[in-house]
């Protein structure tokens, strides 16, 4: 910045003095980069927060994939404000107890500065804001103490902190399908693989006991004593409209129709035998979170992706977002529009993708097939969920793979 410049950005120097030191600031967002190579963040938020009980201000750099904070002093927060207008953006909003601040810096730094009526009139100073959980902590839950996650006074146990996170994620994830599901009949669930049926419980704690909906909920799974286990708490419960069975993804033939089926570590193919048979079922919902994708992996095969497929632990993580892209592209293509979401995942690994499936059209089929087959070519794909759906799909599917 030339000297003869610097001059023009006094008044917004002497605000900012103003409301930092003078704690009347209570939020503020900087934005519109001066130059796009100027900063690798594109804006930045400003909050006061309160730590050992002095003021001091938190930054929040927003970068393409993640936010980095950073927690100044008032003098530390008046410099680093100062230096981001003069050097970084062009465009601010500052949000005081008396006003709001519109700022607007010209290339030439010309400083426009408007004034209107406040919006917000007080600022919230605590540093870690309490998340507002589906299910709350204080309150007695039921099937929360019998799995050992919370006790008897309604407090989650530290140790089990991360499952609590993980169900109300997953709560999170039913709530907002919730206008996508039946009404006026009880409704059908299956929850294909359910383990120790934690998500289970949650589920049927959520729909039956919160939203009082009716409704009746099968759990399956391979392992008889984990499921004696789960129908003896269902019991001690009181869940009438939850039982557990033993059995297998592919051969469970017991209902004609189901409105929602969860699948969670479904293991390679019987994950995409889950969503067979959802779609067959015309499940209104269809959530499911895959364990091991090992099918594509021995399919994968094309020159130009050689310097990826060439390292086993790059194949393998490029095989399992492939697979998942494909089920995804397929659902969409037999009547479903389909979201991946990150889920919280306590059995595998920190963090795990949920296929979430809502019935409803996703696009024009042929396009969505275009794209699929061009993609599946191109990588030499022959996936078990279209052979197994080839019916259900466009005409021509499963026909037009040339490379075998």
């Amino acid at each position: 910045m030339k000297e003869s410049e610097m001059y023009l950005l006094d008044s917004l120097r002497e605000l900012i003095y103003q409301l930092t030191t003078g704690g009347s600031l209570i939020t503020a967002t900087l934005s519109q980069l001066r130059k796009r190579e100027d900063a690798s963040f594109t804006k930045v938020h400003i909050k006061p927060v309160e730590l050992k009980n002095k003021l001091h201000y938190q930054f929040a750099f927003h970068y393409s994939n993640k936010v980095i904070h950073e927690n100044l002093t008032p003098d530390e927060a008046n410099a680093r404000m100062t230096a981001l207008f003069e050097e970084t953006f062009r465009q601010g909003l500052l949000c005081a107890k008396d006003a709001d601040y519109q700022v607007l810096i010209s290339k030439k730094y010309k400083v426009s500065i408007l004034t209107k009526s406040p919006s917000k009139s007080k600022a919230d100073l605590s540093h870690n804001r309490k998340k507002q959980y589906v299910l709350e902590e204080g309150e007695l839950i039921p099937f929360l103490i019998e799995l050992g996650i919370m006790n008897e006074d309604g407090k989650v146990l530290a140790r089990k902190y991360d499952k609590f996170r993980q169900i109300n994620r997953f709560l999170e994830m039913v709530q907002d399908v919730l206008p996508s599901l039946p009404v006026g009949r009880p409704l059908t669930i299956v929850d294909f693989g359910c383990g120790k049926s934690y998500l289970t419980f949650a589920l049927y704690h959520y729909l039956a006991v919160q939203q009082k909906r009716p409704l009746q909920i099968v759990g399956l799974d391979l392992k008889a004593d984990v499921i004696e286990t789960c129908n003896l708490l269902a019991q001690k419960l009181q869940y009438r409209q939850l039982e557990f069975l033993v059995g297998d993804i592919a051969d469970y033939n017991e209902l004609e129709q189901v409105d929602m089926v969860v699948t969670l570590h479904a293991c390679d193919t019987a994950t995409d035998a889950a969503l067979e048979k959802a779609v067959r079922w015309g499940a209104s919902v269809i959530l499911s979170v895959p364990c091991c994708q090992h099918e594509l992996f021995s399919q994968l095969e094309n020159p130009v992706l050689e310097p990826l497929l060439s390292h086993g632990i790059l194949k393998e993580r490029f095989s399992a977002l492939a697979t998942d892209g494909i089920r995804a592209k397929l659902l969409d293509m037999m009547g479903y529009r389909t979201q991946l979401l990150e889920f919280i995942d306590m059995e595998h690994t920190p963090k795990n993708i949920l296929i979430r499936a809502v019935k409803g059209q996703a696009g024009e089929k042929s396009v969505l097939w275009r794209e699929y087959t061009e993609f599946r070519d191109f990588i030499h794909a022959d996936p078990y969920l279209e052979r197994a759906c080839a019916d259900l799909l466009p005409e021509g599917a499963g026909k037009t793979q040339t490379h075998r």
